[in-house]
């Protein structure tokens, strides 16, 4: 990653939990010339390969290259001297991929001085990281949250980072605590309750943290405190995006508000509007929209979106929020109808059209729940086709068809059988009445 930047070449960081679909998309829309995969995951690209027109190379890393370019011979055969490319500070330098309300992925595009600004003001200014610290992200580095937790403080600022190739698990986690010893431990509130679901939760005396970090979805306030009595420790609550790169609002250490995100990182600008535009009152909910310096350029090949997100200096998130008298920012959820699940987000029409293509569904309608932990998952309606009855091995065998078809995060956690779905005069759903 590092070394293409240097070299002028753009990486593009990538999900290791997603679908071939979602590949062989990403491939084809960014027009990649090469392909740095592991031997492990290699099997999910072989068969997309022959289609890939603008593909020239694949760089296997382990042992089993395949008929492949090994990633140790070349390597073995590079100098290892080199000159950095002459880019500038506005030059694109790398992208993320982000999922729409289409559910199709946008690639977004961050420009040169973006990792290192990030550094400066969350990393620093919120949560004072120093050469000192270890820092351990449950959050992958193909995430903009965890590029920044693992690799860009870490490597900016002289902290040790600790990187885990495996699922994060209550056990892995835990595991890590003990061998490592992280200051510094950033999650999700899907694993923080898990964790403190766990009956091997360590002994606080154990724990070496000073803080923790949660991002990704909206921390449940009765979460937070649960962890703050367990562990002696504060969860600092953010929220980020693909889009802006890191935090732009967060908690700060010794003020923490269970139940509002937090207040604005020092050098962002944040306003609330209405669906016209215009400013909305104190404690009235409108749209985030945020002006920063780690702000994308644009998505790649995707104009129209573009505009209509990045509009003059400012961002419109799609998240809404309201902000109290005493300046905490309170989630109150999306613009639109994407849930965010375990910190990603998913689309309801993906997850339908998957639902619709098992044999037995006729219409199928997708909305978010809170599980005991109040975290959102989903939950689909399903209208069955004549001859078909409802059974709870139905809803096995269809929860089992989405994860065969997309990523495991975005299978419905509950399926419930209707007659029929509430529909608008023109036959759009109207998933508020379902929400109900």
């Amino acid at each position: 990653f590092l070394g293409a930047i240097k070299a002028g070449i753009i990486p593009v960081a990538v999900n290791t939990l997603l679908t071939s679909r979602d590949y062989e998309y990403m491939l084809s829309d960014s027009r990649a010339k090469a392909l740095v995969v592991s031997e492990q995951l290699l099997p999910q690209f072989a068969p997309l390969l022959p289609n890939l027109q603008f593909l020239k190379h694949v760089i296997v890393s382990g042992a089993g290259a395949s008929g492949h370019k090994a990633l140790k011979e070349v390597l073995a055969k590079g100098s290892p001297q080199l000159s950095p490319a002459p880019t500038t500070s506005d030059d694109p330098c790398f992208w993320l991929y982000s999922s729409g309300s289409t559910g199709a992925p946008k690639a977004v595009v961050h420009v040169h001085s973006s990792m290192a600004v990030t550094a400066d003001l969350y990393g620093i200014g919120v949560l004072g990281v120093t050469e000192n610290d270890v820092l351990f992200s449950a959050a992958k580095l193909a995430f903009a949250y965890g590029l920044g937790n693992a690799q860009t403080f870490a490597l900016a600022i002289g902290a040790t980072a600790v990187l885990m190739a495996e699922r994060a698990t209550p056990a892995s986690v835990f595991k890590r605590f003990a061998e490592t010893k992280p200051t510094i431990f950033y999650g999700v509130p899907t694993l923080y309750g898990a964790m403190l679901a766990s009956p091997e939760f360590p002994k606080q005396e154990s724990l070496t943290l000073r803080l923790c970090v949660s991002a990704g979805e909206a921390l449940p306030a009765d979460m937070g405190r649960r962890w703050k009595e367990r562990t002696g420790i504060d969860i600092l609550e953010g929220i980020g995006s693909t889009e802006m790169l890191h935090m732009f609002i967060s908690a700060r250490p010794g003020d923490v508000r269970y139940g509002a995100t937090g207040k604005p990182v020092p050098g962002y600008e944040l306003r609330l509007v209405d669906e016209q535009g215009a400013p909305v009152g104190q404690g009235e909910i409108g749209e985030l929209q945020v002006s920063g310096p780690t702000s994308a350029a644009y998505y790649w090949n995707n104009r129209e979106k573009s505009r209509s997100t990045f509009v003059g200096c400012w961002f419109r998130s799609g998240d809404k929020f309201r902000q109290d008298e005493e300046g905490y920012f309170v989630y109150a959820g999306r613009t639109d109808d994407m849930l965010r699940v375990s910190g990603f987000y998913v689309s309801p029409a993906e997850v339908e059209a998957a639902l619709v293509s098992h044999e037995a569904v006729l219409e199928a309608a997708v909305v978010g729940h809170e599980d005991d932990n109040r975290l959102i998952k989903p939950k689909a309606f399903v209208v069955l086709k004549q001859g078909q009855s409802p059974s709870e091995s139905l809803k096995a065998t269809m929860q089992q068809h989405i994860k065969d078809r997309l990523a495991p995060y975005k299978y419905p956690r509950w399926i419930e059988f209707v007659n029929e779905l509430p529909k608008t005069a023109t036959g759009k759903i109207q998933r508020f009445k379902l929400r109900r």
